[in-house]
This record gives C-alpha cells, structure tokens and sequence, in this order.
C-alpha cells in the first residue's frame, strides 16, 4: 500500500522547468545595469578630477601671485633698511661732538623699531590675505565634495 501511495505522489509531483530565455534576459539586464552604474561612476569620477585639476591650477596661480607680493614686499623692506642706515651713516659721518652721536643713534634706534613694527604689521596682512587666497579655492571644492557626498 505505502508503494501504491508513493507512485502515486511521484505522479502529481511537477517539477520545475528551465526556460533558458528568461535566464538569459535576466543575465543581460543585470550587465546592462553594471555597465550604466559604472558609466555614471566613471563620468562622476571624471568631473571630479577635472574639478580638482582646476582648484589646483587655480590655487597653484594664485600661490605665484602672492609669493610675488610677498617677494616684492621683502625687497621693499629691505630696500627701505638699507637706504636708513646709509642715511644714519652719513649723519654720523656729520656729527660734530659725541652727544650728537648719542642723539642720532638714539633717534636711528627709535625709528627702526617703529619701522620694523610697521614692516611686520604689513607683511603679517599680506601673508594673512595669501594664506586665505591659497585656501580659499580649495576650501571651496572641499565643502562642495562633503555636499556632494551627503547628496549622494
């Protein structure tokens, strides 16, 4: 009786069938959709680099701009010491007694550090603007990249 019942479960049984046609179907719109994904990866992967490309030329420009300011401000400052000390030379070369000398020198000493305070107080500005200008453009692409991730 069991083997009676057992042919007959094996009778009713359906198994499945393999249609190789949706198999495939399935195949190609799985890589069609892996290829369009990393299509957009590589074009975002693109604009990115582009993007950086420029920050960095543009902050590499603005790097020469202002190392040339700074250079120009140097030779300035220093062009400026070197005509006060000639000049103090020649007033001492002038004085007439050793209280004269005392006066000039003092009076020499007073304006140098009051020059120097100045000269520092402006090439603390312009490294202070050259720091922000170089910074700037790569600030900027690096808050518009975490803006783009949290989009994302």
């Amino acid at each position: 009786m069991s083997k009676t019942k057992t042919g007959e479960t094996i009778e009713n049984v359906e198994f499945p069938t393999f249609d190789a046609s949706k198999t495939t179907d399935q195949i190609r719109a799985f890589a069609e959709k892996g290829v369009e994904q990393s299509k957009e990866a590589y074009t975002k992967l693109k604009t990115g680099a582009e993007e950086t490309q420029k920050v960095l030329e543009s902050t590499f420009e603005t790097a020469k701009t202002v190392s040339s300011d700074l250079s120009l401000k140097t030779i300035a400052a220093l062009r400026a010491n070197a005509e006060a000390g000639f000049s103090h030379l020649e007033a001492l070369i002038g004085a007439k007694s050793l209280s004269e000398v005392v006066e000039l020198q003092t009076s020499f000493l007073r304006k140098r550090v009051e020059t120097t305070v100045e000269q520092a107080k402006e090439f603390q500005a312009v490294a202070s603007k050259a720091a922000e200008d170089v910074s700037k453009p790569v600030k900027t692409a690096f808050e518009k990249a975490l803006k783009d991730i949290k989009a994302a």
